[in-house]
């Protein structure tokens, strides 16, 4: 049996190669996902211990100390003192000052450098008498910044930038414009660098000026001396703490990035395994297919073998064995493409200037194993059922061919399953939608419907694809033998639409989902906001309060607010006050206020909160409490008003003059402003050249906010389009492969219809309106699914918060997908199509 099966393996290798490709493509985005992700990740650790190969303990701010937030910080920073007693330890090298922060540094053209969060400022240390180096930078060019006004860029930046020694750079830490000139250009191991930020350097008085306060160090790096270990220096280091620091090893340091960067990479990699899992999914049906198609051709064969002994057990594992062949050959070749995947993978984030530490690629053994496994295993179980069914044929039967059509019982057992499964699923996802959160029932009523309709497929197709019946028979005959092709065996045009309707299903839902959180963002803001236009950070860091006197001062604003946010103890709990300007917040926003008003607020003693904090807190109009902040001191506030909160405006809201008193630092994260005549392009112009043309700063109107909402999303989507493209494409195989052996099947048939007149260009035709059904048929069921679980999730988007989310149907795009389905359809057929008209009419009347 086993001799049997390898030689119906390499006797059927045409026809199994579309099979072969399905999971190769499968294996392949698995494994090529598995490359991908263990190489940044790699490359990210490697270079996150070059960053500490000088730091062997680090004193820093305890991030598990005892002070609370809302309460008084006792903890005591660490100064020049601490840092000299550090440099004084008996296993101590050295002792380096650090003192880093947000510093946003603009190309020649004026463009934000580096990668958002990654833009990073520091200082450069050089000692206590100012005359030594800072082992942390080695200076390529020029020389380090000494004096205010000066600093040094990384090399990566400076081969960006284009700049060089002497240049003039701007720059923006908190707000403000800051033209500086380039003393120097350095070398550094620093992971963000490598991952494409930039690194500023500040002399070290300015640095700490910018990012900490004069004389104070966010934290110390020690260097240990030859033979003192790391453990050693730490308990030395352990000795001059000051209250509220802790000191901690660089290979803990080290190894705790080393994690952050697995933990970040493992969302991709379990995002992207996903889309592999329903590529994978999706070329179930086409092996089962196959092998179903394979089976019923060998059925004589099959059969002969029982009658000379073979056992139900042997014909089951044949079949198997050539399953476990195909999957086995498909998941080496997956696995080799995956490796190329990978390697492109890198390749092409490098071409798209996005920068990553420098590595091997990286091939772990668990990925060639999980590979392997993956192909055979999936290859297994999707031919497993044929196995089966075909070992249950009874010899006699199978030799006169009588088992052909299905019987009546088993298509209504067939359907009365399908009809429970996507009644149950329907029903639990409807459910799912009344509920607080229903997000675990809804993707398991989600996973059912999907079960009860392939189930219900070959059911459906009869009366879908016998509504296409007016334009097939505009076609004449090709028309209605391509119909009448397309329902002959329902189960195998139900599998081959199946694949297709799986990949249309998630991309249709996706674009509703996408469609009406767009929509309602829009209204949000809308709704929302009054103020013309809206000032921040790039990247969202706080603002120097002098941005605010700038936008004020300017002759088109009429009204204007800083926001400002104080956390405060207020009873048992915490909670971040915002402040905001009381005499002229209403006039920026349109708030939804169920009792109460703005009114009043700019006295000071008030406070206005949104009904879901009131509700928690027991508050009402007139009710009091006092917030305690962080430097100690209490204010006593009464609740003045209450709104309906949303995902932009919520929280409790309170006068400036309340919360900056008790500001260790005066900062603002956003300022609104409301002008004359509204937003216009002059208007904003203006705006942005009082703030410096700064790189830093972003002036919004609520075109803006909601463009760049917009664009994230549809950079989101684009993203899932070109990983369910995947699927796609084995759907695509599916219905070639579907095809093909169809026609193979047909030849005597074709070859009769060649016989009595239907010429060529007829076969070709009637193969692929045949194809074009099918995918229509598919298509068809997928994005009517799709939309249903896009309403779905878009009422549970809703109920969980989103009040404005509104169900928008994207009737261009879902017309795409359409033609999409169509197109696959099309392209599809025209290997089996040129096949079958190619076919010798005698040979194939003769054929078996």
């Amino acid at each position: 049996m086993l001799r049997t099966a390898l030689r119906n393996v390499f006797a059927h290798k045409a026809r199994l190669l579309m099979t072969m490709l399905a999971v190769l493509l499968g294996v392949a985005f698995v494994s090529g996902t598995l490359v991908f992700t263990s190489t940044i990740s790699d490359a990210f650790k490697s270079s996150s211990q070059k960053g500490y190969s000088s730091v062997d303990v680090s004193i820093q701010q305890d991030g598990d100390s005892d002070s609370d937030q809302g309460r008084p910080d006792s903890d005591t920073p660490l100064t020049q003192h601490t840092l000299d007693k550090a440099a004084a330890l008996p296993g101590a090298k050295s002792a380096t000052g650090d003192v880093s922060g947000f510093a946003a540094l603009s190309d020649k053209k004026g463009k934000l450098v580096g990668d958002g969060f990654a833009t990073n400022g520091g200082n450069y240390y050089t000692g206590r008498d100012g005359s030594g180096d800072d082992p942390r930078y080695a200076m390529k060019k020029g020389q380090a910044p000494s004096a205010r006004g000066e600093i040094a860029i990384d090399q990566k930046t400076a081969d960006r930038t284009g700049y060089k020694v002497g240049d003039t750079a701007r720059l923006s830490v908190n707000g403000p414009v800051r033209d500086e000139k380039i003393s120097g250009i350095f070398s550094t191991d620093d992971g963000n660098v490598a991952a494409g930020g930039t690194l500023v350097l500040f002399d070290n008085a300015t640095a700490q000026r910018l990012f900490a306060k004069p004389g104070e160090y966010t934290k110390i790096n020690v260097q240990a001396k030859s033979g003192v270990s790391q453990a050693a220096l730490q308990k030395q280091a352990a000795k001059v703490l000051p209250h509220g620091t802790e000191a901690v090893t660089g290979k803990k340091l080290a190894d705790d990035e080393a994690k952050a960067i697995e933990s970040g990479m493992s969302g991709m990699q379990t995002s992207m395994l996903a889309f592999a899992g329903i590529a994978l999914f999706v070329g179930i049906f086409i092996i089962a297919n196959t092998f179903t198609m394979l089976v019923a051709q060998r059925t004589k064969e099959l059969a002969l073998l029982r009658a000379v002994g073979a056992s139900r057990r042997q014909v089951t594992r044949s079949v198997l064995i050539e399953a476990l062949v195909v999957g086995a050959v498909a998941g080496l070749a997956g696995m080799g493409a995956g490796i190329g995947i990978g390697a492109g993978l890198r390749a092409l984030i490098g071409s798209m200037g996005e920068s990553m530490p420098e590595g091997p690629l990286v091939i772990e053994p668990a990925t060639v194993v999980i590979s392997l496994i993956v192909g055979v295993v999936v290859t297994v179980l999707a031919a497993w059922l044929p196995a089966r069914r075909a070992a249950k044929i009874p010899p006699v039967a199978a030799m006169s061919s009588v088992h052909a059509p299905a019987s009546t019982r088993s298509l209504v057992v067939r359907n009365s399953i399908g009809a429970v499964f996507a009644g149950l699923g329907t029903a639990l996802v409807l459910y799912s939608t009344s509920m607080d959160d229903g997000k675990a029932p809804m993707g398991f009523g989600a996973a059912l419907l999907l079960i009860g309709v392939f189930v219900l497929t070959p059911l459906l197709s009869r009366p879908l694809i016998a509504a296409a019946g007016p334009v097939l028979r505009l076609f004449h005959v090709s028309g209605k033998l391509a119909r009448q092709n397309a329902v002959r065996n329902p189960r195998r045009t139900a599998a081959t639409a199946s694949a297709l309707m799986i990949g249309l299903t998630l991309i249709t839902g996706l674009t509703v989902i996408a469609g009406g959180v767009q929509k309602g963002i829009d209204k949000m803001a809308s709704d929302s906001l009054k103020a013309d236009y809206t000032v921040s950070m790039a990247n969202f860091t706080p603002l120097s309060p002098d941005v605010e006197k700038k936008v004020t001062a300017q002759p088109e604003v009429t009204a204007s607010s800083a926001l400002r946010n104080a956390p405060a103890a207020i009873g048992s709990g915490e909670e971040n006050l915002t402040g905001v300007n009381g005499r002229t917040i209403g006039q920026l926003t349109s708030l939804d206020f169920r009792e109460g008003s703005f009114a009043g607020l700019s006295g000071g003693g008030k406070a206005v909160v949104d009904m879901d904090t009131a509700k928690e807190k027991g508050w009402k109009i007139g009710s009091q409490f006092s917030a305690t902040f962080q430097d100690g001191k209490k204010e006593s506030l009464t609740v003045s008003g209450l709104y309906k909160g949303n995902e932009m405006i919520k929280g409790i809201m309170v006068d400036n003059a309340v919360v900056t008193p008790h500001m260790d630092k005066i900062v603002d994260m956003q300022v609104m402003a409301k002008t004359k005549g509204g937003a216009s392009t002059e208007t904003k112009d203006a705006l942005e050249k009082a703030l410096g043309d700064n790189p830093a700063v972003q002036v919004q109107d609520k075109k803006d906010i909601s463009e760049g909402i917009s664009q994230m999303i549809n950079i989101l989507l684009n993203v899932l389009y070109g990983l369910l493209a995947m699927a796609v494409i084995v759907a695509v195989l599916g219905v070639i492969n579907t095809l093909a052996m169809s026609v193979f099947e047909r030849s005597q048939e074709i070859g009769m219809l060649r016989a009595i007149g239907l010429d060529r260009r007829g076969i070709k035709r009637m193969v692929r309106l045949e194809s074009l059904v099918i995918s229509l048929f598919g298509g068809v069921l997928g994005i009517g699914l799709g939309v249903f679980f896009g309403w779905a999730a878009g009422d549970l988007i809703a109920g969980a918060g989103m009040d404005t989310y509104e169900l928008v149907l994207p009737w261009d795009r879902m017309g795409i997908f359409l033609g999409l389905a169509a197109v696959v359809g099309v392209l599809a057929a025209l290997w089996p199509a040129r096949r079958a008209a190619r076919l010798n009419m005698l040979s194939a009347i003769k054929s078996e």
